[in-house]
């Protein structure tokens, strides 16, 4: 808990009720000019937690950066209890590429905790993991489907823990999903320090989409409400979200051209017509049907498929019924 201590990251610190804009230096370009991933830093004046924001660990992902963009300026340190850390874009090098990757084709979220001394990825990794996560209690990672897909709204994390549980609920988005971590992830390398993480998954990836960005600034106010660290005036929760405690994509069972003819949040049963790959004449019909019952919580939005490319992703509720 931050008990008005100063937030010292890197050479910088930040002393309670100040706000600080700065860059966390990560890399020399071959020009040799230096690269630096920007971090605000709000610490309040009042004890409470600290809270680290991200957003676009993949650099095509930018829903989290305009959440973030939005969330900051309705923070006032002058009441706010604890800190936040935001940190909107942290894969700065693929954000200026417009690519999920970094330079050397790695997907920065399969590096943590990273190393001084490994891959541009490692060491990036590590950088966040000893500036940010190590003085955090909580983590809110905002993300997007990658490629052609797009998510639903919906929080991730391990519903087996109560506290994140709860704050999953508080969130507010549609859906909250059991989600298991996955080896060199942020989620992982931070729960195995003890810090929480809710992985925001929503809209698409190299545009803003509104209601991904609605529900997701909403959602991170409601979150911090819900530790107490202030209070905002927020519209209520539309509905109470759905627990999915498993998840499985439909995939194409041939090449052709796609045609989906079912939604984003759409109840469906195992069995159901989900749409149908043709040829580009339309002809021989291949139907796309669901494996399982649930509720559609992402889509593919190319319609030129090859066999085994994911199509629909389906959340089940526990005890596999919608």
């Amino acid at each position: 808990m931050t008990k008005g201590r100063t937030i010292a990251i890197g050479d910088t610190k930040v002393v309670p009720g100040r706000r600080h804009r700065f860059d966390i230096p990560v890399a020399r370009l071959p020009t040799g000019s230096m690269l630096g991933m920007p971090v605000a830093v709000l610490n309040g004046r009042g004890d409470g937690p600290t809270v680290w924001l991200s957003g676009a660990i993949h650099g095509d992902e930018l829903n989290g950066v305009e959440i973030i963009r939005e969330v900051l300026p309705r923070i006032d340190v002058r009441t706010l209890r604890g800190a936040i850390i935001a940190t909107p874009v942290v894969n700065v090098f693929g954000f200026i590429d417009q690519s999920r990757y970094l330079p050397d084709g790695r997907d920065l979220n399969r590096f943590f905790p990273g190393s001084t001394r490994g891959s541009l990825a490692s060491r990036l990794a590590k950088i966040f993991m000893t500036e940010v996560v190590a003085q955090s209690d909580l983590g809110i990672d905002l993300h997007t489907a990658a490629g052609h897909r797009t998510n639903i709204p919906q929080v991730r994390g391990d519903l087996d823990h109560p506290e994140t549980l709860r704050l999953s609920n508080a969130f507010g988005a549609p859906f909250i999903i059991d989600a298991r971590l996955r080896d060199g992830s942020l989620r992982m390398a931070a729960t195995k320090r003890q810090v929480p993480v809710l992985l925001y998954e929503a809209g698409q990836i190299n545009r803003f989409d509104t209601d991904a960005v609605q529900y997701g600034v909403e959602g991170v106010l409601r979150v911090l409400q819900a530790m107490e660290m202030g209070t905002w005036e927020l519209p209520r929760i539309r509905r109470r979200p759905i627990r999915l405690d498993s998840t499985r994509w439909v995939r194409a069972r041939r090449s052709g051209i796609a045609k989906l003819d079912v939604a984003l949040g759409d109840q469906v049963v195992r069995g159901e017509l989900l749409g149908t790959i043709s040829d580009a004449f339309g002809q021989r019909p291949t139907r796309i049907t669901a494996a399982n019952s649930g509720y559609v919580i992402a889509i593919t939005q190319h319609p030129l498929v090859s066999q085994g490319d994911a199509l629909v992703h389906i959340g089940q509720v526990q005890g596999g019924g919608a």
